[in-house]
């Protein structure tokens, strides 16, 4: 059986190849596998947005934010699926936070490790 892994890279061709009905089918096995898989998860967000399919990537994208608080490009596809909806003030709110969030990791990363 294929693992996570494998499941992702041949979604991420389907994706290429503008199949993205067969790469959200393969997203999703990655994700049963491992349902914390980030890169799957923004991948699976993604081909929803491809699509048209604005809803979906939003709350695929929400669902992922509330398991990962902190993950920036998480913010910052949300910010660009509300933008790409008209929803500017969401999109702006969503952009903050993406930068707030890198912001800290910088200043965490500039701090002399102990």
């Amino acid at each position: 059986m294929p693992d996570k892994e494998e499941f992702y890279d041949e979604a991420i061709d389907l994706y290429a190849d503008q199949k993205y009905d067969d790469a959200i089918t393969l997203y999703n096995r990655a994700l049963e596998l491992d349902p914390k898989f980030t890169d799957a998860v923004h991948g699976l967000a993604m081909c929803y947005q491809a699509k048209g399919e604005l809803d979906a990537a939003i709350e695929v994208t929400k669902r992922h934010i509330e398991q990962e608080p902190e993950d920036i490009l998480a913010f910052t596809n949300l910010s660009m699926f509300y933008q790409k909806k008209g929803m500017i003030k969401e999109a702006e709110a969503a952009g903050a936070e993406a930068r707030r969030l890198d912001w800290k990791r910088q200043l965490k990363e500039a701090k002399p490790q102990k």
